[in-house]
């Protein structure tokens, strides 16, 4: 199919990352995954290892390098849609939020790299792709962005307020491009790597429930499609009403 669609998604292996495969693919786009990790054998996903690479988000270098790698598998070469859902948020021994006083200098660096500096890589070298196809970044930013969270730790949540302000940023620099972008921040969504207590946080929000990664990557969708093609350099919650 010629005019099918491209995605480049960071994170993609489990949670908002995997609902946003599943729903882009269910309308007919192809999806190329980047991921630490090479092409799992028993991924049921019939792409396989051409719309996967192997890529260290951590590590600046191989960020850079997979660039031209991505830019090697886009047919035509255009790009429809970029994003960057890849996170990392370090936890102490016991699996408790870390603090500013308490996260050890070199992690601040790695959660930099992996949740703001990787945003800006990507995007950066596969702009002219994303002008060629007039298309659309979403970075996936956190409800702990704009406030202290119980259980996201400070790096985690100073990186995702700063990819907020990215997000703003190049709004401004893409938009001659043609380039729309905007943000998502996700609340207290039902994955597997939820912190112990969630559930009590999920009683006292406006909807009475968690949220289903299907519900973002629903989001994540309109962001990228024409149903949004006048709106750049916003960020949508999507948190069950947590901040009213």
């Amino acid at each position: 199919m010629p005019d099918r669609k491209t995605l480049l998604l960071t994170g993609a292996s489990r949670g908002i990352g995997h609902a946003t495969v599943k729903r882009f693919s269910s309308a007919g786009w192809r999806v190329i995954t980047c991921s630490r990790h090479p092409f799992p054998e028993d991924c049921p996903w019939e792409a396989g290892p051409e719309d996967h690479i192997q890529i260290d988000l951590g590590d600046p270098a191989s960020t850079m390098e997979a660039v031209a790698e991505i830019r090697s598998r886009l047919k035509g070469g255009k790009l429809e849609a970029l994003v960057n859902n890849a996170g990392i948020s370090p936890k102490g021994p016991e699996g408790e939020r870390l603090s500013t006083l308490t996260t050890d200098l070199r992690d601040w660096g790695k959660v930099f790299h992996v949740n703001f500096f990787a945003p800006v890589v990507l995007a950066r070298g596969l702009r002219v792709e994303l002008a060629a196809a007039q298309g659309a970044i979403v970075n996936v930013t956190s409800i702990a962005g704009a406030r202290v969270h119980p259980f996201a730790g400070a790096a985690y949540a100073t990186s995702k307020a700063a990819l907020s302000a990215l997000t703003r940023e190049m709004a401004h620099d893409f938009g001659p491009l043609g380039v729309r972008v905007n943000a998502i921040a996700p609340g207290e969504i039902e994955t597997a790597i939820l912190s112990p207590g969630t559930d009590k946080l999920a009683e006292a929000l406006p909807l009475r429930r968690l949220g289903k990664p299907e519900e973002v990557a629903r989001t994540i969708y309109y962001l990228c499609s024409a149903e949004s093609s006048y709106v750049t350099g916003v960020e949508i919650e999507i948190n069950g009403g947590q901040h009213i």
